[in-house]
């Protein structure tokens, strides 16, 4: 049964003693997650979000971060998860087919808050549900993506499911009982990229993984092998295109999917299918020179699949840019450094981000597969006044094979940190996060994403 099969590695794992490489990777994630939601606090979505919880009052489990709001442990996840993916500045994983850690993160630090759990603990509940997020990627395959459903949401259910039920203290058979629930609820459609409902995707995941836990560990029934067979999980979602589910289960932490392929961490807070693009053309301004005015046309060569995610050829929105490649390389021949303030309304729709827009064009490469923006290639060729420059990308930026350093995750998280915080609080709530192995309570952690002073968040209330 593949469900039980699952479920026994869940239930095993998240309370072994993993390897030390699995807690460094863990560690890194961890970081790098909080520390691109304590930015995406300040972003109207987050606002909406932590008002909106706030007025339902419910009981103060957990701390909504970046405010000094603290509510139940599910309402606290959904607003911790939208802030996470808020600014499509979280990582990726190439297995998963997307935002897991937005997903699981959120989802175990609120429900550790919640539950006085030590870092050792989240940090392997993590790698767990990472390991599933994996897993259910590979069976479900690239043609779940293209049936037009969003991986981070759908995946991102089970797998922060997944994290979230050892830490609560089910067993193999609650683990599978809270799949089941959680099964019920999972959803996300591609087509909201680039508005505010692709963050809610991530939330309501991480809200849902606390519901379905919550309620299989109170009894509450379900289908306990909602992987196996027709009208199970993976004969419903998956794409036709997985790979075999008995070769993904011999595999499963051979090697652990957070150390090998890893999270691809992100530099620029934008759709990661425009990434490799992005490494290209900044190459490409430094080596030879060019400039906004050179600039005659710029094509963009995408492998079937590779720019899926990138919906907008014209954006109007600061988040229509983000999915953006042409605007993408206009901001990056405009402004240099690629950065949050670059995805604005007013930056999207200034006069020359216009004009440079019409002068890039995207090539489709006939290929048999299909790709995401992190497998593959991108081949770029900018043509100036007076030459032409061509370059194949096949590395991911963030990725194992083109790592960050840790000065870089470093500078990420204190400037990601810092929209919210003083440098003094950024630079202490790092420092923890760093020891957070030996954190006997990840709630210390929660409580200081809030800034001296704080209040909750309010927008317009919800009769309105």
């Amino acid at each position: 049964m593949i469900t039980e099969r699952l479920a026994d590695f869940v239930a095993n794992h998240a309370s072994a003693q993993l390897p030390d490489e699995v807690y460094r990777a863990a560690n890194d994630g961890v970081i790098d997650t909080l520390g691109v939601a304590l930015a995406g606090t300040r972003e109207p979505v987050a606002g909406i979000l932590a008002a909106w919880v706030g007025e339902t009052g419910a009981r103060a489990e957990a701390t909504v971060w970046g405010t000094s709001l603290a509510t139940s442990a599910s309402d606290a996840a959904f607003a911790n998860g939208v802030s996470a993916h808020a600014l499509d500045f979280d990582d990726s994983l190439p297995s998963g087919r997307g935002h897991m850690s937005a997903c699981i993160v959120p989802t175990l630090l609120t429900l550790g808050e919640a539950l006085g759990a030590s870092g050792r603990e989240v940090l392997a509940a993590y790698a767990v549900g990472i390991e599933i997020a994996g897993a259910v990627g590979r069976a479900f395959g690239p043609g779940h993506l293209k049936r037009g459903w969003h991986p981070t949401a759908t995946i991102g259910t089970l797998a922060a499911t997944a994290a979230a039920a050892p830490l609560a203290g089910l067993d193999a058979a609650g683990v599978a009982q809270a799949w089941g629930i959680a099964a019920s609820q999972m959803s996300g459609l591609r087509r909201n990229f680039g508005t505010m409902t692709k963050p809610f995707h991530v939330g309501n995941a991480a809200r849902t993984a606390i519901v379905s836990v919550s309620l299989a560990k109170r009894g509450l029934t379900a289908d306990a092998a909602i992987f196996d067979g027709d009208g199970g999980v993976l004969a419903t979602y998956g794409g036709g295109d997985g790979e075999p589910i008995d070769q993904i289960l011999a595999m499963l932490a051979e090697p652990w999917d957070i150390v090998d392929p890893g999270n691809c961490v992100k530099r620029w807070p934008c759709c990661y299918s425009g990434h490799r693009t992005i490494a290209a053309l900044y190459d490409m301004i430094d080596k030879h020179g060019i400039t906004a005015e050179d600039v005659d046309e710029i094509t963009v060569s995408f492998l079937p699949g590779g720019d899926t995610a990138l919906l907008s050829t014209d954006p109007q929105t600061g988040l229509e840019g983000k999915f953006s490649i042409e605007y993408m390389a206009a901001a990056i021949l405009l402004d240099g450094p690629l950065t949050m303030a670059a995805f604005t309304d007013p930056m999207v729709q200034r006069p020359e981000a216009r004009r440079l827009m019409q002068k890039v064009r995207r090539i489709h490469i006939p290929d048999e597969r299909f790709y995401s923006g992190m497998t593959g290639h991108n081949d770029i060729v900018v043509a100036t006044k007076s030459d032409r420059f061509e370059v194949r990308e096949e590395r991911v930026p963030g990725s194992r094979g083109w790592p960050l350093s840790e000065k870089d995750r470093d500078d990420k998280f204190l400037d990601c940190a810092t929209a919210t915080l003083d440098e003094a609080a950024a630079g202490d709530l790092l420092a923890a996060l760093k020891d957070m192995r030996s954190l006997a309570d990840v709630g210390r952690l929660a409580k200081a994403t809030a800034p001296a002073n704080a209040t909750a968040r309010q927008t317009a209330p919800i009769s309105a």
